[in-house]
C-alpha cells in the first residue's frame, strides 16, 4: 500500500472511530456540545502527514490542517481548547516554530474554541467578518440546544478578510478564500497551492451528512455552489481536507456535491407541492443516501429539516 493510500486509510479508520464516539448512546443523554467536549478533553490528538510540509490534525473537534517549517505554523482551524494538552504534544512533533497563523474556517466552536490559547502563544487569528460578529457576542444553535458565550479578547481574530489573501511561507503559497453563505454566513476555504491540499471547513463533510447553519445564514444552495467552486480547481491529484469525515479525493468530493443536490431536489420538489416540514420528513427523501451517509451526529431527519429550510 502505497503512502499516500495508508494515511487515507488510517484517516478513515479513526474517523468511523470518532463517528462512533459522537453518535453513540452518550450522545442522547448529553447536548452535542458537551459530549464532543468530553471526547476531545480524553482523546488524542493524531497527525495524518499529507504532502510535503502539510498535515492533518484529527481528534479536536473538526479536522485541522498544518503547514509547518522554520517561518512559523500555518493552521486551518483551531480545534477545541480542551485539547490544548494534546494539540501542543503533535504540533510539537511538527517542529520547533511556533504558530504563526491560524485561519478560521467559520465560527463554530468546533473549530474556533483553541483560537485564545493559541494568540496567547504568539499566533495571529484569521477570520471573516461574519465570524467575528458570531464570536464576539452571546450565539445559539437551536438544533445543538446551545447558546455559545462570547469569546474572550484572545480569542477574538484581528484579521479580518473580505476578498482572497495569499500568506507565503515555508515554500507554500496560503490562499484564503473567503465564501459566499455556505455552512454558515462567513465561511472560508484555505489552498496550499504546491502541495496541492485544499481545507475546505465544513462546507464539505466527507461520507456524512452535514450540519448546514440556518440560524448563521448558511444554506443548502450556498454548500452545493462552495462545492462547486472547488470541483472547478481541483484534480484527481488534489488532496482534500474536509470539516469532517476522512481526507478526501476529487471523486469523494463530487460523490458528496450529487447527494447534496439530489437531496435539495427531492426535498425542494415536496416543499413546491406544499408539504409541511414533517410531511416531507415522513416521506423519508433521502433514504437512497442514508446507509451511506446517514450514520454521524446530522441524522436523515435532521438533514432532511436542514435542507427544507433552505428551499
Amino acid at each position: 500500500m502505497s503512502t499516500s493510500k495508508t494515511t487515507h486509510f488510517l484517516a478513515r479508520t479513526l474517523s468511523l472511530a470518532l463517528i462512533g464516539a459522537w453518535a453513540g448512546p452518550a450522545l442522547s443523554e448529553q447536548g452535542i456540545v458537551d459530549h464532543v467536549n468530553a471526547e476531545a478533553a480524553k482523546g488524542a490528538v493524531i497527525t495524518h502527514p499529507l504532502r510535503a510540509n502539510v498535515s492533518e490534525l484529527e481528534g479536536s473537534g473538526g479536522n485541522i490542517t498544518v503547514l509547518s517549517g522554520p517561518d512559523g505554523k500555518f493552521l486551518v482551524d483551531a480545534g477545541i481548547a480542551l485539547s490544548k494538552a494534546a494539540m501542543q504534544a503533535s504540533l510539537s512533533k511538527l517542529g520547533p516554530a511556533p504558530v504563526k497563523y491560524v485561519a478560521n474556517t467559520h465560527w463554530h466552536w468546533d473549530h474556533s474554541d483553541g483560537d485564545a490559547w493559541l494568540h496567547e502563544a504568539g499566533a495571529t487569528i484569521i477570520a471573516t467578518p461574519q465570524t467575528v460578529s458570531h464570536l464576539t457576542k452571546a450565539s445559539r444553535v437551536s438544533d445543538w440546544d446551545h447558546t455559545f458565550p462570547a469569546v474572550t479578547a484572545d480569542g477574538v481574530p484581528s484579521v479580518r478578510l473580505t476578498t482572497d489573501k495569499t500568506y507565503t511561507m515555508n515554500g507554500e503559497s496560503v490562499v484564503v478564500h473567503p465564501l459566499m453563505a455556505s455552512h454558515t454566513d462567513g465561511d472560508i476555504s484555505v489552498y496550499f497551492k504546491h502541495a496541492d491540499v485544499l481545507a475546505t471547513g465544513d462546507t464539505f463533510w466527507n461520507g456524512i451528512y452535514p450540519f448546514i447553519d440556518h440560524e448563521h445564514g448558511g444554506g443548502i444552495n450556498g454548500t452545493i455552489a462552495a462545492v462547486d467552486s472547488y470541483l472547478k480547481f481541483v484534480t484527481d491529484k488534489t488532496i482534500i481536507v474536509p470539516g469532517h469525515g476522512a481526507v478526501a479525493d476529487r471523486k469523494q468530493l463530487l460523490e458528496y456535491r450529487d447527494m447534496l443536490i439530489a437531496v435539495r431536489d427531492r426535498v425542494a420538489a415536496l416543499k413546491h407541492q406544499g408539504m409541511t416540514v414533517a410531511e416531507v420528513v415522513a416521506t423519508k427523501p433521502t433514504e437512497p443516501f442514508d446507509a451511506k451517509w446517514g450514520k454521524f451526529i446530522v441524522t436523515p431527519e435532521l438533514f432532511t429539516r436542514l435542507v427544507y429550510d433552505g428551499v
